[in-house]
């Protein structure tokens, strides 16, 4: 009877350690990023999707034009302190005040700037290189030869959600991946669902929305994965976060009581 009793309480007790190991092992596919079947130096060469940002009701541009005859040149210019450079075109020194700019221009609500000189220019929807083309051309009216230059000087995005430092964050070059996102906001809690990262942008007259998975290599194809001006990177919390912020009491915790009480109760039944 004793050594029955015994082998009871035994196989109880190691029933209650196997849960708890269980419970607590880790399940690093959850967590890891870029994974997939045979990730890691073997892995096929992956495409990758690029995309050039337009220009946007609300951009702030910077335009810069140069010419081998500075003079020339700055007339288009306003408010910006020229030199001239040892190749003979010009450049500026502007400082890193981005709203008080000199030469910067706020593309208005139709997409249009208004520019020294040349009057009216419709920008909005033009890539950099398609603005700097049709710039050219109407330059060439009074200039021979010109360069211009042209930077969004308020290319920025917004991350929220499960990250360590949520915020908006200033990308001066305008180039900024999903990844890079991540990064500049301290990256992920270990609470962020990681498989569907949520990318919305502003189109103008929509919304357009894209769902990453960064636990795939494969996020480098999708059309969300370069970010453009103004995008908002959302990463929502998983199941855990959620059911802790509704108060719900953990799963875990509540077997951990029940075998508890368990325990006890053979522990009393054991003694009589």
């Amino acid at each position: 009877m004793i050594k029955s009793l015994f082998s009871s309480r035994l196989l109880l007790s190691s029933i209650f350690v196997s849960f708890l190991l269980f419970s607590c092992r880790s399940v690093p596919e959850d967590v890891v990023y870029f994974q997939d079947p045979g990730y890691g130096g073997t892995n096929p060469e992956m495409l990758i999707s690029t995309t050039e940002p337009v220009f946007r009701a609300n951009d702030l541009v910077n335009i810069l034009v140069s010419s081998p005859v500075p003079s020339t040149a700055q007339q288009f210019n306003l408010g910006q302190s020229i030199e001239v450079g040892a190749s003979g075109t010009t450049s500026s020194e502007l400082d890193n005040n981005t709203q008080s700019r000199p030469g910067t221009y706020l593309i208005d609500k139709d997409g249009n700037i208004e520019f020294p000189v040349l009057g009216t220019l419709h920008l909005g929807g033009l890539s950099r290189n398609e603005a700097k083309r049709l710039l050219s051309e109407k330059l060439k009216t009074y200039i021979r030869n010109p360069i211009v230059s042209l930077r969004i000087t308020n290319f920025q995005i917004t991350v929220l959600g499960e990250v360590a430092r949520p915020g908006v964050y200033l990308v001066p070059n305008e180039r900024v991946t999903v990844v890079e996102a991540m990064g500049l906001a301290g990256d992920m809690t270990i609470t962020g669902k990681r498989e569907n990262i949520l990318v919305r942008r502003d189109m103008g007259n929509s919304i357009k929305e894209f769902r990453l998975d960064i636990t795939s290599p494969q996020i480098a194809s999708s059309p969300g994965y370069f970010l453009e001006q103004n995008d908002v990177v959302y990463v929502e919390p998983n199941e855990t976060k959620v059911k802790s912020s509704e108060g719900n009491i953990n799963t875990l915790g509540i077997v951990l009581s029940v075998v508890s009480v368990l325990l006890t109760l053979t522990n009393i039944i054991l003694r009589f």
